[in-house]
């Protein structure tokens, strides 16, 4: 089996990769830079995902066996005060479209305010923390845990909630 990753995002792929086996008898894991169809900054679960969706789609239309989108954005939640980062996966077969959630990890008041304003996080982390491509590396949800939480773990989570209704009868 293929499965195209929607992103020339390498942390992305790992994130797939952590969460399949792959080797002689698995799947293989590609990246494949597609189009998301939302804003690079997407704001609210719908957009999010709708992000994921389209990744997966497009992938898929690649000509891979399954295709994966992972996107992430940033999103409040009825209740909880605050602008959360989220993370949200989708894996698409042809025949039907899952979805997955990651962690939500609450902004820092400062960055949410930046992001609210229509900055990018990706880069309002780069100036914060004062690095070059932390969205290829630990991403905001390494800086946001102390290392708790990786962006490939986090990522792999949503990817595994996406991917669960395919390997598992509880879904049929």
């Amino acid at each position: 089996m293929r499965i195209g990753v929607g992103s020339g995002n390498p942390v992305k792929r790992r994130a797939v990769e952590s969460v399949v086996e792959e080797g002689d008898a698995g799947p293989t894991v590609e990246a494949v830079a597609v189009d998301s169809g939302v804003s690079e900054q997407p704001t609210g679960h719908a957009e999010t995902v709708a992000g994921a969706e389209n990744r997966a789609r497009n992938a898929l239309a690649a000509g891979y066996d399954l295709g994966v989108g992972i996107e992430g954005g940033v999103a409040g939640f009825d209740g909880a005060p605050g602008l959360y980062l989220v993370m949200w996966a989708a894996a698409a077969d042809g025949r039907r479209l899952e979805r997955g959630a990651g962690p939500a990890i609450r902004l820092p008041v400062e960055i949410a305010e930046r992001v609210r304003d229509g900055e990018e996080l990706g880069p309002v982390m780069d100036d914060v923390l004062d690095e070059t491509g932390v969205a290829r590396g630990r991403g905001a949800s390494g800086a946001f845990t102390s290392g708790r939480i990786t962006r490939t773990e986090a990522l792999g989570t949503a990817v595994a909630g996406a991917l669960g209704p395919f390997e598992t009868d509880l879904y049929r």
